[in-house]
């Protein structure tokens, strides 16, 4: 979609959009819109008894003059609108066009002082419609524009400013369509080999990107995530991705993913109902490639690695068996009980080997891991463990920022030692109960001390809560959160 930022007055023909507040008042640009229809937008407004609540909407046919139509929205109460309300408004705004099949039309961004700058309240409606038209829809042999919303012109008192208030955001969101885009993939068209390959071509938007091969594996003795990988004919892979936009002797923020591209359970084999929706099963990996891509394409001040481990999950002739242990690339050896509980044996070897090659700052995982963690929280809030309180806050208040919202979680010892083993140093699970906190137990004895959080992202990473800014299958889910961790506390 083609987003453009023009000066405030808007052309006098095709479909604008205009704002009203509380009872249908409509904003001062507005009123000069009206009042070259000769008062019938006003007129509409009684008429239809729009009283401009918040999500409303009203479409007035031909209003006079060349004006195909007038779209108005409701604002509510004004001094309740955040950066997020207006992100949430132009997703709105866009798929109500779609919906009503307009490719093109004008949007007079017209807010109260204090709501923010004009050029800040037009570039986070121009996020959001950017956010919303989105479709995946490159294995459909028969491909219709119909109703796509190809343009949309902002017009605003500062256009140049919006102009590049929202270069940031709009790579944010390149970032997120890329999420969307890997999460929506068919098993069968995305395997370690292919995610790891499309993770190397962002290397033209200035990551360094490197990519280890089983045998570099197996020297580091990665025996965790390689034990995971060995039912299938699919090759594992592990790709590092970093982003130098800081100070040569800034320590790196570190993003690990679980990228496991299809998990079967392998031979404790998932039920055969809705095992489709495992090719969701890397949204953690899914989100650090767009995460990265997105501070590489907005130059972040910071320095940043993003690693993700790649590996199917299959119950090949040569899988991993429950009763099997491995060696995990720390030392530690694992009691694999249930071949199912894998992504916290991925992460066991990239977290390891992230922390002892980059001493990094702090680490954050993210990882599809635990159907536990949808009976606790829902669809509504991804859960949140971590060993250092800062890290919660920073998180918990960049969730609430984005609507990308995280519940911290308990970590104690009385849970920890559930997943002691009389055969091994662990075991991969701990029993029936508290599901998702037994496998970030299980996870932090891999963090060694590094200021770390585990967002446990099963329930948000697919499937999720459908917005206005996503009616994707996959939403991208994280990039927005982790970018503005990132832009809030830092960037140098």
């Amino acid at each position: 979609m083609n987003i453009t930022f023009l000066g405030p007055s808007p052309a006098r023909s095709g479909v604008i959009v205009v704002f009203a507040g509380q009872g249908g008042q409509l904003a001062p640009r507005a009123q000069g819109l009206d009042s070259r229809s000769s008062g019938a937008i006003t007129r509409a407004i009684k008429a239809a008894a729009f009283s401009g609540k918040r999500d409303q909407s009203l479409d007035i046919l031909a209003p006079g003059g060349k004006l195909s139509r007038v779209v108005v929205f409701g604002l509510g109460d004004t001094a309740k609108l955040h950066p997020l309300d207006l992100e949430m408004l132009g997703g709105g705004i866009a798929g109500t066009l779609q919906s009503m099949k307009i490719a093109e039309a004008a949007v007079v961004t017209d807010f109260p002082e204090a709501v923010g700058r004009p050029e800040q309240c037009a570039a986070w409606l121009a996020s959001g419609a950017r956010l919303r038209v989105y479709e995946f829809s490159r294995y459909k042999s028969r491909r219709t524009n119909g109703g796509q919303l190809t343009a949309l012109a902002f017009h605003t008192t500062s256009p140049a400013q919006a102009r590049k208030a929202f270069v940031a955001l709009d790579a944010v969101a390149e970032g997120v369509h890329l999420a969307r885009d890997l999460v929506n993939e068919p098993p069968n068209r995305l395997f370690p080999v292919d995610f790891a390959n499309r993770a190397r071509d962002l290397g033209r938007n200035g990551l360094k990107v490197e990519i280890l091969t089983p045998s570099q594996m197996h020297k580091l003795g990665m025996g965790a995530l390689l034990g995971v990988a060995q039912g299938s004919a699919q090759e594992p892979r592990l790709v590092i991705m970093r982003w130098n936009g800081g100070r040569r002797t800034d320590q790196p923020l570190a993003f690990i993913g679980k990228g496991v591209t299809f998990d079967t359970g392998g031979i404790s084999i998932k039920p055969a109902a809705g095992m489709e929706d495992m090719k969701g099963d890397m949204g953690g990996a899914a989100c650090v490639t767009g995460l990265m891509l997105a501070l590489a394409r907005r130059k972040a001040k910071v320095n940043a690695i993003g690693a993700i481990g790649l590996v199917e999950n299959m119950p090949g002739g040569n899988a991993q068996r429950p009763g099997d242990v491995v060696k995990s690339m720390s030392g530690q050896t694992i009691a694999v009980l249930n071949t199912d509980a894998e992504g916290r044996l991925v992460l066991a070897d990239v977290l390891w080997y992230v922390q002892r090659r980059f001493k990094p700052r702090f680490m954050i995982d993210l990882a599809t891991l635990t159907g536990a963690i949808v009976v606790a929280l829902g669809k509504e809030h991804a859960g949140l463990f971590s060993n250092d309180d800062e890290l919660v806050q920073r998180l918990s208040a960049a969730g609430l920022a984005t609507g990308e919202k995280v519940w911290r979680m308990p970590l104690t010892p009385e849970y920890d030692k559930l997943i002691d083993s009389d055969v091994a140093d662990m075991k991969n699970i701990g029993g029936r109960n508290a599901g998702s906190i037994i496998a970030a137990q299980f996870i932090q004895r891999f963090v060694n001390g590094v200021p770390w959080a585990h967002l446990d992202i099963a329930g948000t990473a697919f499937d999720g809560a459908r917005t206005a800014i996503n009616q994707s299958w996959a939403p991208g889910w994280g990039v927005r959160l982790l970018n503005r961790l990132v832009a809030e506390h830092y960037e140098s």
